[in-house]
Order: structure tokens, then sequence, then C-alpha cells
């Protein structure tokens, strides 16, 4: 590991990053543990293909960043992590997915593994055979996990739309679901019950077929649907999809989406904020799956979806209302807010020595675990 990415990792208040090689099933990944000042870690194993190994590593870093956010600004008590999983024809998946669970389960509840993107309930069956500390997709599980993003999703747009104008006329709204998986199809569902249009798009066309067939739904070829005019476009699939030549095409009044950083850079908000679209943050309202698998692996409580999207929609609504208060976009403001609880939650954490599982913390934050991990440890 380079010298300037151990100073990014410091910079950042990372407290671990693990590079993993498993010679049985040719699985290559990295697991980034950037906070457990308040809890364990908790973060989805996103499986994807990657240009390179550096973009695999920086993406699991800024996802496992902004899971922390997640985190402190839903008051749970934990951190944020994320496993990436480099995708690969040569590679044998479910075995893979059992070195991951090995893995995990060699941390001992440092951390706590669950579904992303590239991971569905045949992966995570696997994953379980091997680790007690993982989301299980049956019915000891949780609850279902899409289910509470996609609520929470709703939540976040219902609060973006009351901020714009006001009461809401459903029927009137025309909303952009760009990604037809298991979070962007309940949330279309959900939207066409309320009464809403809704235009939905995927890049796999059977699934895009299928769902639209189920659902009744407008279906445009991938691609198209940004130039589409309509109050919310709402990403649902990978992040980073909107950048310096998507966005200028971008005809939406609002974003507001469960895929995870759907800005390719922060300081896009701020000429969506100029330009007068309103950008209601990924981390604010996607994170119903989280608070479903920590209050259960934690408290042992299975938490209504209702409670969910309650929440998050009364959280959105407050944030949005600071940032009009403070003349800022929303996504400074969370971000701002999320920086500012998670030092008060360092800075009570250095006062203590022992951790909720298992591990010692000393006073410049560095963690060890009672049993080792499985691959290169790289802690900053």
């Amino acid at each position: 590991m380079s010298a300037s990415l151990l100073a990014s990792l410091a910079r950042e208040g990372f407290e671990a990053v693990h590079a993993l090689f498993d010679r049985r099933s040719g699985a290559r990944a990295y697991l980034a543990i950037h906070d457990t000042s308040a809890g364990p870690a908790f973060g989805g194993i996103r499986r994807a293909s990657y240009p390179n190994e550096e973009a695999a590593l920086a993406d699991c870093l800024r996802l496992a960043h902004n899971m922390t956010a997640k985190c402190v600004l839903g008051d749970l008590p934990a951190g944020g992590a994320k496993l990436v999983l480099l995708d690969d024809p040569e590679v044998d998946t479910l075995k893979a997915y059992r070195y991951l669970g090995s893995v995990v389960e060699s941390l001992g509840g440092h951390f706590y593994a669950g579904p992303d993107a590239g991971t569905g309930s045949a992966e995570l069956e696997a994953l379980c055979d091997s680790t007690r500390y993982a989301t299980s997709p049956g019915p000891g599980g949780p609850g279902q996990l899409a289910e509470a993003t996609a609520n929470g999703v709703f939540a976040g747009i219902r609060a973006g739309l009351e901020h714009l104008d006001g009461e809401i006329d459903w029927s009137a709204r025309r909303v952009v679901v760009q990604g037809l998986g298991a979070v962007g199809s309940l949330l279309a569902e959900r939207l066409i019950e309320v009464g809403a249009r809704v235009v939905g798009t995927d890049l796999d066309s059977e699934v895009a077929e299928r769902v639209g067939r189920r659902l009744e739904l407008e279906i445009v070829e991938p691609g198209h649907e940004l130039g589409l005019e309509c109050d919310v476009f709402s990403p649902n699939g990978f992040g980073g999809g909107l950048h310096d030549l998507s966005l200028p095409r971008l005809r939406a009044r609002m974003i507001a989406g469960g895929a995870n950083n759907v800005l390719s850079q922060t300081i896009h908000s701020d000429s969506l904020h100029a330009s007068g679209v309103l950008y209601v943050p990924d981390f604010v309202i996607n994170a119903g799956a989280l608070i479903r698998g920590v209050r259960f692996h934690l408290d042992e409580e299975r938490v209504p979806v209702q409670d969910i999207e309650a929440g998050i929609y009364t959280r959105a609504q407050e944030l949005l209302k600071r940032a009009v208060k403070l003349g800022e976009p929303p996504l400074r403001v969370a971000r701002q807010e999320a920086r500012a609880r998670l030092d008060v939650r360092r800075a009570g954490a250095d006062r203590l020595e022992p951790t909720k599982f298992g591990g010692t913390r000393s006073s410049k934050g560095e963690v060890s675990v009672e049993e080792g991990t499985r691959g290169g440890s790289l802690v900053p």
C-alpha cells in the first residue's frame, strides 16, 4: 500500500482495510472498516466488475464512509464498512461467498455483512454457511431489506416534494425510476399505488420487460431516461451515474434514489443547488436496510417497515429545513452534521478502552480483534 493511500485513510479516519485473496475460489476483495466508535461496523457486500483494483478500492472506501454517515444520522449504535468483491467469470461465486463468510466470522462480530448490488439471496445463503455475522435472507433474518430501503426512498421523495410544493398531488407528479431491481421495482410499485405517473428503465432488458408488464409501467430504453421531463429522477442501480456528462441532460426538479453515491462528486450538489434542482442525499433516505439489520443483530428486534419510513421521512424533512435556514445544499449540510456527530462519538470512545465486540481500542483509534483476519490487513 502506498504512503499516499495510508495518508488518505488516516485523513478520512478509516480504522482498517483488508486486502483479500482466496486461491480456492479465485476471490479478490477489499474490506474497508471506517468506524467502530459506537459499536460494530455494518456494510453490504458489493459484487461488481471494475476497470482495475484501484477503482474497486476507491469504491469500497467511499461506500464504507457513507455507511458511517447513515449510522450516525440514524442514531444507530454502529459504524460503517463495506466489502467489495471483484466480479470475474473465473471466480466460483458461491465458494467465494463462503470464503468471505469465513473472513467475516474471523472478525468475531467486529463487522456484520449484508446484501448490496450483486449479492442476492443465493450469495447471502452461501455467506451465512460460514459466519454468524451476516444477514440471513430467510425467515430467521430481520425481514425484507429491499422493502425497507424502498420505503425509505419513498419517504425521501415525499419529503422532497412537500418541501418544493407543499401538499402533494401525486396524480400530477411524474417520477422516473432508473434501475428496476429489488429496490427500484418496489419503489415504482409504491409510487403507482399512491397515484404517481411512473416511468422505468433498467440496463437489463429482461428485468425491465418483466417489471413493466407486472406493474403496467411505461418503460424507456437505458440512456433515454435522463432527457425526460419529470418531477423526480430516482436512481436505484449503481451509483456515480450523475456526472459532468449526464447532469446537463437531466430535466428533473428533484433527485432522490436508493443508489449509493448517486453523484460522482460532491461538488455536483452545489451546481444542482445553484440551478434550483433539489438533491435529497442518498445516505439519508436509503438507510432502511441498514436500520433493519443493525436493530436485528444488536437488539434482536424486527423493525416494522412503517416505522422505518416514518423515521426517514422525519429526518429528511428536518435536513431540508436546516438546508434552507443555512442557505446551503442539503448534501453539504448532511455531511457537516454527520461529521460533527462522528467527532462526538469518537471523542467519547477515546476515553474507553474495551469495545463492545471483543477487541480493544487505543487512544489513537487503532483496533485489534481477538481472532485474526484472513488476507492482508492494512491498518492506518
